[in-house]
């Protein structure tokens, strides 16, 4: 079998289209790129869309946590806390057998026991927590000038969060995020090796590069692989938010720009 009719059959199998079974021996060099390669799908799909929707409750929680008021307060503060405070994995986890636990009370709930919506909507809280806490220290660091600047303008209420509060919130925060961005893409791989089921082996990157590294006894093949491909998705995410970065800094002299320091995190 050729390498261009590998790709046609395994290239978007991870997604249920192509060749439904997988190689059993001889595997060439050809089918691990292009069957760990389909297995990326997963992870970006599960990337692109917590970090999506997980941006816009890192807000909300943000502001909550920085409220005065105690009822909004608390509850950003005790879901900030539980979901930085325990590990993802196991977030998974009890995740899966919640869903599992709802499923069986009403058949609503029957999508977020398959890893492409309940394993999201994990991620997506693990996310929200995360970066809240920084916009919430960003949303600190606001300097006070800007602020009263606003006042003597007399821009209040949502005028005052739009033109000044969020955009220097966006733009304090913003390096620091993008090291959120690229450690959430790296976490998916958990997704598969935790508690959701690959449905029909329908997995992402790592299922994929475990099963080659299982059949053929040689992890020194499949896993570099996998980890050329998550430096490709980690350069392109740095480029895309260095991209923003910029154009939340444009208006900035160049020596007051904030600059992109990729600090990975060593625990999640």
């Amino acid at each position: 079998m050729s390498c261009l009719q590998t790709i046609q059959d395994y290239g978007l199998r991870a997604i249920g289209i192509g060749e439904r079974l997988l190689p059993r021996e001889d595997f060439t060099l050809c089918e691990q790129f292009t069957l760990i390669g389909s297995g990326m799908i997963w992870n970006i799909y599960f990337g692109v869309f917590a970090l999506a929707l997980g941006f816009v409750l890192a807000t909300v929680l943000a502001l909550g946590k920085a409220s005065p008021r105690r009822w909004l307060r608390k509850p950003s503060e005790w879901f900030i806390f539980v979901f930085r405070g325990s590990p993802l994995f196991i977030q998974f986890f009890f995740g899966y057998f919640l869903f599992l636990s709802l499923k069986s009370v009403s058949p609503v709930f029957d999508p977020f026991s398959a890893a492409w919506l309940g394993a999201l909507v994990v991620l997506f809280f693990n996310t929200s927590a995360y970066s809240a806490e920084i916009f919430f220290g960003a949303l600190q660091s606001i300097p006070k000038g800007d602020t009263e600047a606003a006042d003597a303008y007399g821009l209040s209420g949502t005028p005052r969060f739009r033109r000044i509060v969020w955009p220097t919130m966006l733009r304090l925060g913003w390096p620091a995020y993008t090291n959120e961005a690229i450690f959430l893409f790296h976490s998916t791989t958990l997704v598969f090796v935790s508690s959701f089921p690959a449905w029909q082996q329908r997995g992402d990157a790592l299922y994929y590069a475990s099963y080659f590294a299982d059949k053929t006894f040689n992890p020194f093949i499949p896993y570099p692989i996998l980890a050329g491909y998550f430096i490709l998705l980690t350069l392109a995410v740095i480029a895309i938010f260095g991209a923003i970065n910029k154009r939340l800094n444009r208006h900035l002299p160049a020596e007051r720009r904030q600059k992109m320091r990729l600090r990975p995190n060593l625990i999640r």
